[in-house]
């Protein structure tokens, strides 16, 4: 079964994560070199959509060369690597050192560096970046400290782009739609008994993001729609990649793995015994709030 070393896999990552505060949270959670390894391998797929729809507006709002972007709370690197195929220099940070000893496994390009540093005070000259990115993080920051400690890095004419996913997700593979959909809402709905308010922020596209950007020129892009494919095992691994199961296992860590091994009956029930090669559809949404700091 692919759960053969899930009780390993549970001992590793369960830690006494505080849940108490979500700065305590970020401190306890994403420093766990476990959860950091977890997190790279499994995390919903950077979508090249937004990608393009953040370098496009970046042709839109500044001319070229590009010289340096800051990768706002980086954790493992998955964004940074597709802003270094783009800027002459890119600088990954985050306040974890665990997802920055991942991230450098993962990207070794000799143009991207990582700092430790807090999305609200980052260690930069103002007016030195022409792109802040943050991708899947900002829910985690104080998001009026941070929007104004990147407008204050910005140079002229420089970009700031803040985007994630609404976390609901549509699995489709022609035949067995509406059961896998059962079963993955009544697990995403578990996962809601373990979740931090900051998950309303994602709930609500970043609507929040997008209120606390002090400048004039910005936009705010909801329900880009992305599908990507996904086997068992990954769609396992993604819930063991996100900070409410790690809150389910602290609090009952044997009920916390029956759940996944539950999960894991459940898709063979649907699927046959073909379901470790099955590979299910996964319709989301993402959404990307942008800004111009116009000169």
């Amino acid at each position: 079964m692919l759960l053969a070393a899930t009780y390993k896999a549970a001992d590793l990552l369960c830690g006494n994560y505080s849940s108490t505060k979500i700065t305590q949270m970020t401190d306890h959670l994403f420093k766990s070199k476990a959860f950091s390894s977890v997190y790279q391998q499994y995390m919903v797929p950077v979508s090249s959509d937004v990608m393009n729809l953040i370098f496009s507006y970046l042709k839109e709002k500044k001319s070229k060369p590009y010289d340096t972007a800051v990768d706002v709370g980086c954790g493992t690197g998955r964004y940074t690597m597709p802003l270094a195929k783009r800027f002459k220099k890119v600088i990954g940070v985050d306040i974890s050192e665990s997802q920055l000893e991942e991230a450098k496994q993962f990207c070794s390009l000799e143009n991207v560096t990582f700092q430790v540093a807090a999305a609200e005070n980052l260690p930069l000259e103002d007016a030195s970046v022409d792109l802040v990115n943050a991708g899947l993080a900002a829910h985690w920051f104080n998001v009026e400290k941070f929007v104004h400690e990147a407008v204050r890095v910005l140079k002229s004419n420089g970009c700031l782009a803040v985007h994630a996913f609404v976390p609901f997700f549509q699995l489709q593979d022609g035949n067995n739609d509406a059961a896998l959909n059962v079963v993955m809402k009544q697990c995403l709905d578990k996962m809601s008994e373990f979740k931090y308010e900051n998950n309303n922020i994602m709930h609500h596209q970043y609507e929040e993001v997008f209120n606390a950007i002090p400048l004039k020129d910005k936009k705010w892009v909801t329900d880009i729609p992305v599908v990507f494919e996904m086997s068992v095992e990954e769609i396992i691994g993604f819930f063991q990649s996100i900070y409410m199961y790690q809150e389910f296992l602290k609090h009952d860590k044997n009920e916390a793995i029956r759940f996944l091994m539950h999960l894991e009956q459940r898709f063979r029930d649907i699927l046959g015994d073909g379901y470790e090669s099955a590979l299910i559809k996964v319709h989301i949404k993402h959404y990307c709030v942008l800004a111009c700091k116009s000169s």
